[in-house]
C-alpha cells in the first residue's frame, strides 16, 4: 500500500513580464509548490482572496501596472494574511526603509533556484516548506 501524499503547499507569483513569472513558477514548482499565479498586485489580492486562506507563499516583482506595486501588494498580504511569507523582487528598485512588511525579504534579479530556494527558507518555518526544502539551512545572513 502506499503512502498517502501530503499536499503540497500553495504559492502565488506575481509578475506581469511572462519569462520571469514562468522562471520563478518553475523554480517554485520544482520545489516542491504548488503555484498560482497573477500579472498585476490587483489580480494577486484576487488570486489569494479565492485561495481562501490556503496560500503559504507570495512571490512578487515590485514594478508591475495597476494601482498597487509590489510593495504595496507584501503588505496588504502581510496585514490580511499573516502567515504568508513573502518574498519581494526586483532587479531595479530596493526596498526603502518603510516599503517592506516585517517579516518578508527581498531577492536582487536576475536570481537563481538557489537563491529563492535560500529566501524561502527565511520566510517559512520548517514544518510549513514543501518536502525538498525541509532540512534545507539558510545560506543567507
Amino acid at each position: 500500500m502506499s503512502q498517502p501524499t501530503e499536499p503540497k503547499p500553495v504559492a502565488v507569483v506575481v509578475d506581469d513580464d511572462f519569462l520571469i513569472r514562468e522562471d520563478a513558477l518553475e523554480i517554485l514548482r520544482e520545489a516542491g509548490f504548488a503555484t498560482l499565479e497573477a500579472r498585476t498586485g490587483d489580480e494577486g489580492i484576487v488570486v489569494l482572496e479565492r485561495a481562501d486562506g490556503g496560500v503559504e507563499l507570495l512571490f512578487t516583482d515590485v514594478q508591475m501596472p495597476g494601482a498597487m506595486d509590489g510593495f504595496a501588494l507584501a503588505r496588504e498580504v502581510a496585514r490580511r494574511w499573516p502567515h504568508i511569507g513573502i518574498v519581494v523582487a526586483s532587479g531595479a528598485i530596493g526596498p526603502g526603509p518603510d516599503d517592506m512588511p516585517r517579516g518578508a525579504t527581498f531577492v536582487a534579479k536576475p536570481f537563481s533556484a538557489d537563491i529563492v530556494h535560500d529566501h524561502v527558507g527565511r520566510v517559512l518555518p520548517e514544518h510549513r516548506r514543501p518536502a525538498p526544502l525541509r532540512g534545507r539551512h539558510s545560506t543567507l545572513p
